[in-house]
């Protein structure tokens, strides 16, 4: 199996870590992952995490590509931000070689950042994806959303990126969930068809009004207390209401072309809940097959 391989794919996530061995025609030869995210790491202890990850082709194989968090300030070897409008095409152009002993060869290529005054942003591991985009869905311009724990909206001219928008609604969503006195509407089973119910009636007032966000969150405690709302119905009515206010917020965005949704297919289902409901065509694509297209197209260009 080793000497199948060709060089290494690695996706560095704050919470995850993931790598693929691709041969020669671009198939995967291994997987394999560790729960050592970024989050977990001190910067000394980064070579051996990879090392081990490899145990059994670093031998083998020595060019290592990685996308993600590991490029970050407080990561392995900070990737400086490239400035959108970007050239997804050159990430790797961007790359940095962090210290590795031993005969691993890594480089981590770079997030993309948005310095307009009052829309400063930054992205790190989706500009892989989008990239990987331009590869599964060849030609495409437009929209494209990112759900997730921060969510992404970034118009794409090709492998350009033009210009990006983060929208914290997964984090929010767990803050609220378990630091806030909604905590005390959520505390039974989160699952079944109240939820369902819930997040129908959610997702519908903040498509509607997604600037009365704040004022229409304490409704999750009130239906509990009042109407005797089920933890179901309430975790389904906030992440309805989060997930409307953050598509209804920025329905500027969107023209007539489909949207591809990057991510997971149960919370890419969701959105497509949303955007159906204000007219607007979607597509899943699976947030691992981007990724992997993303570094095989950044490793060509």
């Amino acid at each position: 199996m080793a000497g199948q391989v060709e060089w290494v794919a690695v996706d560095w996530g704050t919470s995850n870590l993931r790598a693929w061995g691709i041969d020669a025609d671009g198939g995967i030869a291994f997987s394999r992952s560790s729960p050592d995210g970024m989050g977990k790491l001190s910067r000394e202890q980064y070579p051996g995490v990879l090392t081990a990850l490899l145990q059994g082709v670093a031998d083998d194989v020595s060019e290592v590509l990685i996308c993600g968090m590991a490029g970050a300030r407080q990561g392995w070897a900070e990737a400086p931000y490239l400035d959108a409008p970007a050239e997804l095409g050159k990430l790797a152009a961007g790359a940095v070689a962090p210290d590795m002993p031993g005969p691993l060869h890594p480089r981590i290529l770079p997030g993309v950042c948005l310095r307009d005054l009052g829309a400063e942003d930054v992205m790190r591991g989706e500009e892989t994806q989008l990239l990987g985009l331009s590869a599964l869905v060849p030609g495409f311009s437009g929209l494209a959303v990112m759900p997730g724990t921060h969510s992404k909206w970034a118009m794409l001219e090709g492998t350009r990126l033009t210009r990006f928008s983060s929208a914290m609604t997964g984090e929010i969503f767990e803050l609220l969930r378990t630091h806030s006195v909604l905590r005390h509407s959520l505390g039974g089973e989160l699952e079944g068809e109240d939820r369902d119910l819930g997040f129908d009636a959610g997702l519908d007032q903040g498509l509607t009004h997604p600037e009365r966000l704040t004022a229409t969150l304490f409704k999750v405690r009130a239906g509990s207390l009042l109407s005797g709302r089920s933890s179901a119905w309430c975790a389904g009515f906030l992440s309805g209401l989060l997930i409307g206010a953050e598509i209804g917020g920025q329905r500027d965005w969107i023209g007539s072309a489909e949207i591809p949704l990057i991510g997971s297919v149960g919370l890419c289902g969701l959105y497509q809940i949303g955007f159906e409901r204000l007219g607007a065509k979607t597509r899943v694509v699976d947030a691992t097959d981007a990724t992997l297209a993303g570094l095989k197209a950044a490793r060509q260009g």
